[in-house]
């Protein structure tokens, strides 16, 4: 490896779907990313810009939990289940780092029923 080299921000993620239509439905209308373009069997959608790429090739459930950054994980939890999100757990403390900041997750499943996540990081006083 040439010195100086070293990654840099996730540009882009690949899911793995059974329907695309349906996923694109579902990450695009109950989950509200933006749509940014599909063609085929493939749909992209922006997440704060890292790119999904979804691609309808059977239901592996090889795939990574993809984890999505909110600011008010109690009303992102709310707000999806009001669309009809059933999530795995409630909004529960992962980690308290020494400064205090708090890191906070809930698990929810997708169409496909693949393992998906929102995190939130709560500072003192917040």
């Amino acid at each position: 490896m040439r010195q100086g080299f070293k990654l840099s921000a996730i540009g882009q993620i690949s899911r793995k779907v059974g329907d695309i239509a349906a996923a694109r439905r579902w990450y695009g209308e109950v989950l509200g990313l933006t749509h940014l373009y599909s063609f085929g069997k493939l749909a992209f959608f922006d997440c704060g810009g890292v790119r999904l790429f979804l691609s309808e090739e059977g239901n592996g459930k090889d795939d990574s939990i993809l984890y999505f950054r909110v600011n008010d994980i109690h009303q992102a939890c709310r707000t999806l289940a009001d669309r009809g999100v059933i999530f795995v757990d409630a909004p529960h403390l992962i980690h308290r780092h020494t400064n205090g900041t708090e890191e906070w997750m809930a698990f929810f499943n997708d169409n496909d029923g693949k393992m998906l996540a929102v995190m939130a990081q709560i500072r003192q006083g917040e």
